[in-house]
């Protein structure tokens, strides 16, 4: 496995592709409410990014079993976890959770991120659920120090949303990020306990210049998925509702830097 440590001079332009990102973000953010649809939301990032002299990284993002992503940000709403296709007859109602994820790539280096938002006014149950998972994503920020490993990471998110009764989705993992938008080691959320059971990349340590992308996805009920008809999108099989927080970060000799911050 060929784990690629970042040099400052990598960093310093993965910090602003990191920032770009949480421009997008921020904007998003301003425009989630209710009547807005997934695509304009898209519209939104996919402006930010290019006005700051960036691609958009999921754009044209194959699939073995299926078409190429067409957009700029993954628009999950509700029970769709991840990978949902930003649509113009997809509408945001009051007491909705959506998921928005994106990534730019600039200067050859790549930036991703993701936040779960609620639509006006919520439940407390939503709520509370919006509340753990960026609490999971703090607390697996915090095990990103040496000499920790990836197990380490994967414990603490684990742990975080079990204790709040929530569970986590395992097929789907966090990554390295850098010239490209996967590189390795795998993130996991969750550690097996049977000691003869390994997460790929589990057992990795984390050394000073890693660079990768935390993503814990938290549900609210069973952690069981199906993919859509569209080849994309992710949902929970018992419609269980579900949020997806994600940052990219940087390993240190003390404590680890959030690259995707304004």
């Amino acid at each position: 496995m060929d784990i690629q440590l970042k040099t400052p001079d990598d960093i310093k332009i993965m910090r602003e592709a990191g920032r770009i990102v949480a421009q997008a973000h921020a904007e998003m953010k301003k425009a989630v409410k209710p009547g807005v649809s997934t695509w304009d939301l898209n519209a939104i990032a996919d402006t930010v990014i290019r006005d700051h002299g960036a691609i958009p990284t999921f754009i044209g993002v194959p699939k073995s079993d299926g078409p190429d992503f067409p957009a700029a940000i993954t628009a999950s709403v509700n029970h769709e976890l991840v990978h949902g296709i930003p649509r113009k007859d997809c509408i945001l109602k009051e007491g909705d959770i959506v998921s928005l994820d994106t990534a730019c790539t600039y200067n050859g280096f790549v930036g991703d991120s993701a936040y779960s938002y609620g639509v006006g006014e919520v439940s407390p149950a939503v709520q509370r659920l919006l509340d753990v998972g960026a609490a999971t994503l703090d607390a697996a920020i915090t095990a990103s120090v040496v000499p920790n490993g990836i197990r380490e990471v994967a414990v603490a998110t684990q742990k975080c949303a079990e204790d709040a009764g929530y569970s986590v989705a395992r097929e789907y993992t966090g990554h390295g990020v850098g010239r490209e938008m996967w590189e390795p080691p795998q993130i996991p959320n969750w550690w097996p306990r049977r000691s003869n059971r390994r997460l790929q990349d589990a057992n990795v340590k984390l050394q000073p210049g890693m660079t990768y992308a935390i993503e814990p996805m938290v549900i609210a009920g069973r952690n069981r998925l199906r993919e859509l008809s569209d080849k994309w999108t992710v949902v929970t099989k018992d419609k269980s509702l579900c949020v997806h927080f994600e940052h990219t970060i940087l390993v240190t000799e003390i404590d680890p830097v959030i690259l995707t911050l304004l």
